[in-house]
């Protein structure tokens, strides 16, 4: 079991969900967002409900690419080891190219991208070292084909994501360190609750446990939930553009 567990992005959404699900099970957690006041609430509830269950919080924005190597490594030092790295963090903002929005398509694109390269730098530095450890990546089903709107950039990123996790899986094939690329389905959270077109999409508790229990098998890659994002991910990969184009 992997018992000590850092997720970014833990203030809200799929990482505040997957922290309490980890936490039921009974696994210690190190937790980092921007936002220090809903980590708090989060650490406090958490240890009321499993006193068992050390939690340990830090500020990180994923940008900053110095502060992401220094909060991983503190963590490190307050757990002892680090057995996962969830990378999750991410932002959806943004704007069909060439509408005025390029600051939003530019900092989506920086956050998803080259903070999740940051985050995945940091934690197999330390994994190296333990020869050991569970990288997991947070993409989504948007990675499977280009996105139009405002998931145009969103969708790359993830694509991006998708692309580099199995490029790391094959740098660390054969070693003790593993590697496995989720790819969420339409789950409830800030990110994509403004969404006028979310087709199947679950409440975040239980996209979360699908989350969980897909990420303790340690696969490759998963699309979660399987039903029915499985079968959704043959269909989106060959579908014509023009049905792309009408799911978001």
């Amino acid at each position: 079991m992997r018992k000590n567990i850092l997720i970014t992005g833990a203030s809200s959404g799929l990482g505040e969900g997957m922290a309490r699900q980890f936490a039921a099970k009974g696994c210690n957690l190190a937790l980092c967002a921007r936002r220090m006041e809903p980590m708090q609430a989060l650490k406090a509830d958490i240890e009321a409900s499993y006193p068992n269950v050390k939690v340990f919080i830090r500020e990180l924005d994923v940008c900053n690419y110095p502060q992401v190597f220094e909060v991983f490594r503190a963590f490190q030092q307050d757990m002892g080891s680090i057995d996962r790295v969830i990378v999750n963090a991410g932002m959806g903002k943004g704007a069909s190219l060439g509408t005025g929005y390029f600051e939003a398509n530019r900092r989506t694109a920086e956050t998803n991208f080259i903070g999740a390269l940051a985050q995945c730098e940091a934690a197999l530095e330390i994994f190296r070292e333990q020869n050991s450890g569970h990288l997991v990546t947070v993409s989504s089903m948007s990675a499977v084909r280009g996105m139009p709107r405002a998931i145009n950039i969103y969708a790359a990123t993830k694509a991006g994501l998708r692309t580099m996790s199995e490029g790391i899986r094959a740098d660390v094939l054969g070693t003790p360190i593993k590697v496995s690329c989720i790819l969420p389905g339409f789950i409830l959270t800030p990110i994509n609750k403004d969404l006028k077109k979310a087709p199947l999409r679950v409440d975040l508790e239980t996209g979360c446990k699908a989350l969980v229990k897909a990420i303790d098998k340690e696969p490759a890659e998963a699309k979660v939930p399987a039903w029915p994002w499985v079968p959704m991910g043959v269909v989106m990969k060959f579908a014509p553009l023009k049905f792309i184009a009408k799911m978001t």
